[in-house]
């Protein structure tokens, strides 16, 4: 074969499948592809090679092998000839991809576009080394070709000078099919859920169907769905940590910052709660139900526990190695906060004057004493107006004895006065 044949699934899906001798041996009711990737070191784009063509055959649904198979173009339409009947075994159809079954009207993941988008129809290329999906079509074309009108459309419309509108998602920018029985083998493009930014993969499991948001999240490394939960709607949230086991979901949940977790926990059966809390490990447990002792309307329910405290004697290069060490959220450097022995507060100091002051100087020297602070128990109405009094960023919260219990972010706040009740994560203290 030196010719190249483009065309699509919906026009061959129902073609005549004969052998060499003309004989017809049953219609294509499916054709299944490889989807797995060549190695890490491949570099050429992928494109899924067609393994064979689901048929029935004295009354038995068959899969024959498309090495033996040639696509013929005809005036009205496509067929198959088979030039020697073989069949698949098990073994390689259960590792294969069904493109009706599992792929045609079904939505996937726009990594590109960062979106759900349902398959209209899924384009293919037969050339020399042999037969490819190359792209998924989610344009309106797709749908007026499966109805066999598109080219009337088409002429219909260039009398105005327009065309059905059209467009294609190579299969490289393709992910995460949301099937009602999802028996998908996430392969190697699940790295490239892991790619997305944690916010647009939140928004993307939220539209999908409740068995594909799970089996797409369990697909995830614990860090990735730790950042993905604490960017999900409570309510999603929720029944994300519900739909896994108790196992696995304290292993996600440990990875978030506490004060997530204990907002998370509000949306959850207290039974549940127990059962996960006694899962987690010791430390992260009891950081969690510290938190989950504050009243709703009380700083400590808002505070993140994640912050950074110092020792006053410590030089701005020592203190600027650990920063660099730990590589700590953008929120957690609003304010670095210096504490005595028994964590006391007694300074903070801000991210400027640590950057512009000499390696050699010691945090006393630069340190601000002029504390603005709130206590853990004070009402979260008193914020507001701190934050927008003093500029602040960020307000450290203490208990009535002054020991740093956290910070409270105006990230924070903001939330809280939009959706009443998001937070963020757990604390660090160097000695």
């Amino acid at each position: 074969m030196t010719s190249q044949i483009t065309f699509y699934l919906s026009q061959i899906t129902g073609c005549k499948i004969y052998d060499v001798n003309g004989t017809r041996l049953g219609k294509v009711m499916d054709i299944i592809v490889n989807t797995n990737q060549p190695g890490p070191s491949h570099e050429e784009a992928f494109r899924p090679v067609i393994v064979g063509l689901k048929t029935k055959i004295n009354g038995d649904i068959r899969y024959l092998n498309f090495e033996f198979i040639k696509i013929e173009s005809k005036l009205r339409g496509f067929s198959f000839v088979c030039y020697q009947t073989d069949f698949l075994p098990d073994s390689i159809v259960d590792n294969c991809l069904p493109l009706v079954k599992n792929i045609l009207d079904r939505q996937i993941v726009d990594i590109n576009g960062r979106k759900l988008v349902r398959v209209n129809d899924i384009r293919l290329v037969s050339i020399a080394s042999g037969t490819y999906a190359i792209a998924v079509d989610i344009g309106t074309e797709g749908l007026f070709r499966r109805m066999g009108v598109a080219d009337l459309v088409n002429n219909i419309l260039s009398l105005v000078k327009l065309n059905l509108p059209t467009r294609y998602i190579l299969w490289d920018d393709v992910e995460a099919f949301d099937s009602s029985n999802f028996n998908i083998k996430l392969s190697y493009s699940t790295n490239k859920l892991q790619r997305l930014h944690p916010s647009d993969l939140a928004d993307i499991i939220e539209e999908m169907g409740s068995k594909s948001r799970t089996k797409v999240f369990e697909s995830l490394d614990e860090e990735k769905a730790a950042d993905v939960l604490e960017e999900m709607e409570p309510y999603a949230q929720a029944q994300i940590i519900e739909s896994l086991s108790i196992g696995k979901a304290a292993d996600v949940l440990e990875k978030m910052p506490a004060d997530e977790v204990a907002d998370l926990f509000d949306e959850l059966e207290d039974e549940t709660v127990e059962l996960l809390l006694n899962e987690m490990e010791k430390e992260s447990s009891e950081e969690v139900r510290e938190l989950l002792e504050y009243e709703d309307k009380e700083v400590g329910s808002l505070m993140t526990t994640d912050y950074l405290s110092f020792r006053e004697d410590m030089t701005i290069e020592e203190t600027l190695n650990e920063l660099r060490i730990q590589k700590p959220e953008a929120d957690m450097i609003y304010s670095l906060f210096i504490t005595d022995p028994n964590e006391k507060l007694i300074a903070t100091v801000s991210l400027r004057d640590l950057v512009i002051s000499l390696p050699a100087m010691t945090l006393s020297e630069i340190m601000n004493t002029d504390i603005i602070c709130v206590k853990d128990e004070d009402k979260i109405d008193t914020l507001g107006s701190i934050i927008s009094k003093y500029d602040l960023l960020a307000i450290p919260v203490t208990d009535a004895e002054n020991t740093l219990m956290g910070m409270v972010v105006i990230d924070d706040i903001v939330e809280d006065l939009m959706y009443k009740g998001k937070t963020k994560k757990g604390g660090r203290s160097w000695r």
